[in-house]
């Protein structure tokens, strides 16, 4: 089929706007169900999250598509195709937040989904293959500390050994305990159960807000996105000195975590900026940074600072390269100061290498439908990386989002998310709907 030129059907379209209504109802219940005063907070697995996905999978029930879960407690809506041997299409995001964050952070991407197929089948459109809308558990690490739960146990790629390792933050229980709580089966997960065997997968296509500031400064609704950055973590790293009084000891015999620490920060920045002086893609983050509170005082020189790092780049050689620095760089300070740094555990995640063709159609929808958009790099990661590691056919749609994101203050418009799931509606419809499909 050739599909460079698509006419918008208008039986499509009324059924978008009705289901547009219905999105920013459930929109609405999320919010409401899940607000803990002050934001939204989903904890994976947690109670929050098990809401959320209830009320996806009532949503999907009331529009007689079917309904399922997973061992890892993933919820998947599906429009039935008409040949359900072939490989599905999976449109997926996840539920979960972070603690008091924002209504919009995956969501979006699951309800634009739900809204695309619903849209589909009150058209009387029926598919090729199966499309299936999935609802992910547990994509934000700061919940556990390992990326992409959900995703990577439906693909039969969750770290070895993280179901009996993996605490969560709040309450320090076991993932695998948790999973079984939700209703899960972590046993069927050890067994090598496989939900989304990536060699049966036709494609993977992920809506999300755009975490930062790019789409509200250019003045456009959506991005089509051109690669996620890959990661390297150190999520308990600390500095060991020595606790002393902080006017009796001269500089040239102070062992200070607090400065040795802030000096391997400062490294990092002046590394950042060559990068981005060399056009090398490159960021990082210090996200945590303290001192002992039962240790600690405004007379003390400090003897211990633990701090996170997160260093992100689309290039993996440079992530490499940035890890060494690193390294270096602390046992420099450590020789050069007094001090021992302990960078604990590393955690990796690849750079998503996206789908060119993908990418081509759903900007070519973009512009048959006269949505302004622009290409842009994901600085966040995403469930999206990990189907693309596995092998999967994978694409991206950002929306637009005032203030950032994991926090209370996320801003999407709901203009801008229908043009997304627009978008991805027509390009459902026009790429999977005809037996001669491209």
């Amino acid at each position: 089929m050739n599909c460079s030129t698509v006419v918008p059907q208008s039986a499509l379209e009324d059924t978008l706007d009705e289901e547009f209504a219905r999105a920013a109802d459930l929109f609405d219940d999320l919010a409401r169900r899940t607000h803990d005063g002050k934001g939204i907070t989903r904890a994976s697995y947690g109670e929050g999250e098990h809401i959320a996905h209830q009320l996806v999978g009532q949503a999907g029930a009331s529009g007689g598509l079917e309904v399922s879960t997973d061992a890892a407690c993933n919820t998947y809506v599906t429009l039935p195709g008409r040949d359900r041997d072939l490989p599905p299409v999976i449109i997926g995001s996840h539920l979960d937040s972070v603690a008091q964050g924002g209504n919009f952070d995956g969501a979006a991407g699951v309800v634009s989904g739900l809204a695309a197929i619903k849209s589909l089948k009150a058209a009387g459109i029926q598919p090729v293959r199966d499309i299936r809308v999935m609802g992910i558990r547990a994509e934000e690490s700061a919940w556990f500390g390992v990326s992409y739960i959900g995703s990577r146990a439906a693909l039969g790629r969750l770290p070895e050994g993280s179901l009996e390792t993996a605490r969560r933050c709040d309450n320090d229980g076991l993932l695998d305990a948790h999973i079984a709580a939700a209703g899960g089966d972590p046993d069927r997960l050890r067994a090598g159960d496989i939900e989304l065997p990536a060699d049966k997968l036709y494609a993977y296509i992920e809506v999300h807000i755009e975490q930062g500031p790019v789409l509200e400064s250019a003045g456009l609704p959506l991005a089509v996105v051109t690669g996620i950055r890959g990661n390297r973590r150190f999520p308990a790293a600390h500095c060991a000195g020595e606790y002393s009084h902080c006017g009796g000891v001269p500089r040239d015999h102070r062992r200070d975590a607090v400065i040795a620490a802030s000096e391997l920060v400062a490294r990092l920045d002046q590394h950042w900026d060559a990068a981005e002086r060399d056009g090398q893609d490159f960021a990082f983050t210090v996200g945590k940074f303290t001192t002992d509170p039962v240790w600690h005082a405004m007379t003390k020189i400090a003897g211990r600072v633990d701090f996170s790092l997160d260093m992100r780049s689309l290039d993996p050689a440079y992530l490499d390269q940035a890890e060494a620095m690193v390294r270096d760089a602390a046992q420099y300070i450590s020789e050069q100061r007094g001090v021992r740094f302990d960078l604990g555990a590393v955690t990796r995640a690849a750079p998503g290498v996206l789908c060119e063709r993908l990418r081509a159609e759903l900007t070519s929808m973009a512009q048959e439908l006269n949505i302004p958009h622009m290409p842009l790099a994901s600085g966040a990661s995403h469930d999206a990386a990990a189907f693309a590691d596995a092998g999967v056919k994978t694409a991206m749609l950002f929306i637009r989002n005032a203030n950032g994101s994991h926090n209370p203050d996320e801003a999407m418009e709901l203009a801008d998310f229908n043009a997304a799931t627009r978008v991805l509606t027509h390009w459902l419809s026009a790429h999977h709907s005809s037996t001669g499909e491209s």
